[in-house]
């Protein structure tokens, strides 16, 4: 009797419990394999569309660890890179074959889940293979996600749940928190975003003020942006219908965008060299853009149209980030042996770090996402961080911390600097001001992808964001 109840009981776990395949019993590139457990595989979610995702378990108590989920942004760009290049356990190399571990892993204190999303991004596919979606369809596909990523892990259900993302992320994150707060039973505690898109006019307007103050204008443009663009002491650099400002604008945009700049990093050099905007590789059009910010928008929506124009001439289209280096993760999670390890389906396409399918497909709904921060900060028990590398173009901390600011919470701690150990010494990581359950934190040069740049001070930022330390 015993053992026929045994048996009843093994198998609920099985259908509810962390499947047994999905645990990666190998990883291929380490040279000592790890001594956490981790996960990889797929969530099913709705119109028959699958989430990949890769779970570590926290170094460090996993049973009373938060589970921390983390969104990179794009749209259409893997959390992957987050895994393998930002804060993952393991960073991947430049041979594109061996991984190195990380002593700034975001897991050495959280269970972390990075969630491919959306479908087509990543090794997730949907059986249709049509991957057109939009910023709602997006957060509710998320959710399931999470709710399914529960039903494989029971054993997580009680533990504190944070929402991370960045980039791309800052549409993601507060979306999905906006449904995630509406169910009891998954215990969220907060959400941070870093290098958000907050709001395409407060990003689009702070990126000229930006641009000038970096000294990339010049005298003459400033001069004329503000006779065309601006009255009364007030600047529209995202919506003038001036002829003038719009000529200006483009000036600007060559500039920041089109000059050889690395957007994501002001002061870091460009991987690769200069790289044209778009280009033909061995036969696949190449196109190296984030598509997240134009200042432009009639400008932009032309250079889309004449992007999808030109891809459908070719049958394989590549969206690269421009400035970054994507091959060694490419070379890496393409390895058949590495795919093997992670349980990636057949139907999956192979690895990218974005997809140009998605990101041009992709019909972006939110303007801004206030209305899902008041909505968060008004039920007065969930804790937000808002955090920028300050040399980031793409989404500046600028626009950002006006953001923040249009919030109009009560300060509690006045902007200053905040300090971590670097070594044998302490160290200016940035700047913070404090709001009641909302920080605002810069970390000082770095870019876009802050734990990539300043690894350190990322990790002491987010240990103190979760264990609710001072900055």
């Amino acid at each position: 009797m015993y053992s026929v109840v045994a048996c009843l009981l093994l198998g609920t776990l099985g259908v509810f419990g962390a499947p047994d395949s999905h645990e990666i019993k190998f990883l291929p590139g380490l040279q000592k394999q790890p001594s956490f457990r981790q996960y990889s595989g797929y969530f099913d979610v709705a119109d028959n569309k699958h989430l990949h995702y890769w779970f570590v378990e926290s170094q460090k108590d996993p049973a009373n660890s938060p589970v921390v989920l983390w969104l990179n942004g794009g749209p259409g760009c893997s959390s992957l890179d987050g895994l393998l290049t930002e804060h993952g356990p393991f960073l991947v190399q430049d041979d594109g074959m061996t991984l190195q571990y990380n002593p700034y892993s975001w897991n050495k204190i959280a269970n972390m889940l990075y969630l491919e999303s959306p479908a087509g991004v990543g090794f997730s596919y949907s059986d249709d293979q049509k991957y057109t979606t939009n910023d709602t369809e997006v957060s509710m596909n998320n959710y399931l996600a999470l709710k399914q990523f529960f039903k494989f892990f029971p054993e997580y259900s009680k533990n504190d749940v944070y929402l991370t993302g960045e980039s791309y992320g800052g549409i993601y994150i507060p979306t999905l928190a906006e449904r995630v707060m509406e169910d009891s039973s998954i215990n969220l505690k907060g959400i941070a975003v870093g290098n958000g898109l907050s709001s395409y006019e407060l990003n689009d307007n702070s990126l000229v003020y930006f641009a000038n103050y970096h000294g990339l204008l010049g005298t003459s443009l400033w001069t004329a942006l503000q006779g065309s663009c601006c009255k009364d002491g007030v600047c529209d650099f995202y919506n003038n219908q001036n002829p003038n400002c719009t000529k200006n604008l483009n000036e600007v945009q060559l500039i920041v965008y089109q000059s050889g700049l690395n957007i994501y990093n002001l002061y870091a050099d460009c991987p690769g060299g200069v790289p044209d905007r778009a280009s033909i590789e061995n036969g696949q059009l190449v196109i190296r853009d984030f598509g997240n910010s134009f200042i432009n928008h009639e400008w932009s929506t032309a250079w889309t149209q004449k992007v999808r124009g030109v891809a459908s001439f070719f049958k394989s289209v590549k969206l690269d980030p421009p400035c970054t280096n994507s091959t060694p993760s490419t070379k890496y999670l393409n390895n058949p042996y590495v795919k093997s390890a992670l349980h990636i389906s057949p139907k999956a396409l192979d690895w990218q770090v974005c997809s140009a399918e998605v990101n041009l497909n992709y019909n972006r709904l939110y303007m801004d996402v206030k209305k899902q921060y008041l909505k968060l900060l008004g039920a007065l028990k969930y804790r937000v961080l808002i955090y920028n590398g300050d040399v980031d173009m793409a989404c500046n901390f600028l626009g950002d911390e006006w953001f923040v600011e249009s919030l109009q919470q009560e300060v509690q701690v006045k902007r200053r600097t905040w300090i971590y150990n670097n070594g044998e010494s302490q160290q200016v990581g940035g700047f913070v001001k404090e709001f009641s359950n909302l920080a605002f934190l810069t970390v000082k040069g770095s870019g876009h992808m802050v734990p990539s740049d300043k690894p350190i001070a990322a990790y002491a930022m987010f240990s103190r964001f979760l264990t609710k330390q001072p900055y």
